[in-house]
């Protein structure tokens, strides 16, 4: 059997960026009672290629768009969570610039396919 959404370069972009968040969240030196945020972070990111990849592989096009918003919208929650680690000081400059240009560019790509769906409908 063959999975579409593999061919997908958004999802495999996606899969990398969660890569490298949860690369980062390894070495995170937190207290304990902060797991629920570093889990926060990795689910979120894992979530941005999991809503694309099932979207996919779903019926519609129309389908396919609204996984992708709340593809989107996981990315932005991601974001979100790894502003909150680098205010408080829980990585550093240099992994949230490069984490951050991933991350504008999954949505340049997000915006760009749900844009390309919808002249299709």
């Amino acid at each position: 059997m063959r999975f579409g959404f593999k061919d997908l370069d958004v999802w495999k972009k996606a899969v990398d960026f969660a890569g490298e968040v949860i690369a980062v969240t390894e070495k995170l030196e937190t207290p304990k009672k902060h797991y629920r945020l570093v889990e926060n972070a990795e689910v979120a990111v894992v979530s941005i290629a999991a809503n694309i990849a099932e979207g996919k592989g779903r019926a519609s096009k129309r389908e396919f768009i609204q996984y992708l918003y709340i593809a989107r919208g996981s990315l932005y929650e991601t974001v979100t969570v790894l502003d909150i680690f680098r205010n408080i000081g829980w990585i550093c400059d240099t992994d949230y610039n490069k984490l951050l240009t991933d991350a504008e560019e999954i949505v340049r790509m997000i915006s760009g396919l749900i844009g390309s769906l919808q002249r299709k409908i």
